[in-house]
């Protein structure tokens, strides 16, 4: 839960403040070139959800993301898992950082406009670093379910046999210069190796 909760409150304050610092300093529709055309900064207002997706259903992307967050701050305490908490607390500071905003930019509250600024040459979308969250975060998701790892910080069994491994090979010693190994159970809690 403590890693769930930094993760999040520090990607959120990161949110917040870079959206400040964008409110104070650049023009809305002004392109800022900041690595020449590769990274620009693109003040534009969102009415969408992440990238500028499905402009005009602000009060849809509240709500989802206010059930986001509650599921996420529900469910933290059953995480055992480092990965996985890094994951929970992207998402939650993500959803958090873009909540923020339809709740209480203009025009009105459940209905804001997300500040995104962030532009990459040849990316379509304008982004911040909340939708950055999110996406990293569904990045984790994948990279931790690929290599088997649970929320409770196991690996699943077919990720711990190799070549020469596993409770056949414990059992005739294969792989082991003929001495028998200790096969290693799937409920044995194992370090993310993330």
């Amino acid at each position: 839960m403590l890693v769930v909760a930094l993760v999040a409150v520090a990607l959120y304050g990161a949110d917040q403040l870079s959206k400040a610092w964008v409110v104070a300093n650049l023009e809305p529709g002004v392109r800022t070139p900041v690595l020449g055309e590769i990274l620009q900064f693109f003040f534009v207002r969102n009415s969408g959800a992440a990238f500028s997706l499905a402009s005009g259903s602000t009060w849809i992307f509240s709500i989802i993301a206010t059930a986001v967050a509650v599921f996420i701050i529900w469910f933290a305490r059953r995480i055992r898992s480092t990965g996985w908490a890094v994951l929970f607390g992207l998402l939650l500071g993500g959803t958090t950082g873009n909540l923020t905003d339809r709740l209480f930019r203009d025009p009105g509250f459940g209905v804001g406009h997300v500040v995104d600024f962030i532009s990459i040459y040849g990316f379509p979308a304008i982004f911040n670093v909340a939708d950055m969250a999110i996406v990293a975060s569904m990045g984790l998701f994948i990279l931790l379910t690929l290599r088997g790892i649970g929320l409770d910080g196991t690996r699943a069994a077919s990720t711990r046999r190799h070549r020469g491994d596993g409770p056949s090979a414990a059992k005739s010693g294969a792989g082991t210069g003929g001495a028998p190994e200790r096969a290693v159970s799937p409920e044995q809690p194992t370090s993310d190796g993330v």
